[in-house]
């Protein structure tokens, strides 16, 4: 996991450019998804976070976002995951 506030954007571009970043998440809400996500380009720098992989954000106890990832969060309020 990569606090965002602790690279540059410049890092953080070249990174996901490389696919070293393939997830985003909200540090404060515990939550992941796309880096595209509208919900996730909104939130501040600060709380902001990113994942190599999905198992990262797992094993680090987030959940899935119900904007950009809804069928995987529909598993996870379900219990399925």
């Amino acid at each position: 996991m990569i606090n965002h506030i602790d690279i540059s954007d410049q890092d953080a571009r070249k990174l996901i450019r490389h696919k070293q970043i393939v997830l985003g998440g909200n540090r404060k809400l515990k939550i992941y998804g796309l880096l595209n996500c509208a919900s996730g380009k909104r939130m501040k720098r600060k709380n902001r976070v990113f994942f190599t992989g999905l198992n990262e954000a797992i094993d680090n106890g987030y959940r899935p976002c119900g904007n950009c990832m809804y069928p995987e969060y529909k598993k996870w309020k379900n219990g399925s995951v």
